[in-house]
């Protein structure tokens, strides 16, 4: 193998470099659903926010095929939330773990939590739940963003 590598070949690099691309879109691919949460948190930042209470809280097992059978890859938590603006909306933030004890953990200390979402003005469905929201106590009680 690393005979490929000291021959010098361009060609080689070529399929190294494809190789690393393709590596890369799957990788992508499969962040698909986090990088969308980046991007939305980011364009949200100047959005204004409402209040919004937890209330429906999941984990689900991610598995990916592979030729041995399914592989846990993690553990997807999801918060869902409600909201008025001026109808009753929802949205969700998911974040992965690796443990499912863990990923439990986590999603339970928000049910319930009151939070702050940031709702797109040209779209009242859509809206923004940003990790910085999230950084209140989630040990239980409502999050008051007055208090930071």
């Amino acid at each position: 193998m690393a005979s490929i590598f000291v021959s010098g070949s361009s060609s080689n690099w070529y399929v190294y470099s494809v190789m690393l691309a393709i590596a890369l879109v799957l990788y992508l691919v499969r962040r698909r659903r986090f990088i969308v949460q980046w991007v939305d948190g980011v364009r949200g930042r100047e959005w204004p926010a409402v209040s919004a209470i937890i209330d429906i809280v999941t984990v689900i097992q991610e598995t990916e095929q592979t030729r041995y059978g399914d592989r846990i890859v993690g553990y997807l938590a999801s918060l869902t939330y409600f909201y008025r603006n001026p109808e009753l909306q929802t949205g969700d933030y998911s974040r992965m773990f690796e443990k499912e004890a863990e990923a439990q953990a986590w999603a339970a200390s928000y049910k319930g939590r009151t939070v702050m979402v940031h709702v797109d003005p040209r779209d009242p469905s859509r809206s923004v739940l940003r990790e910085e929201e999230l950084q209140g106590d989630p040990g239980g009680g409502t999050f008051d963003p007055q208090a930071r």
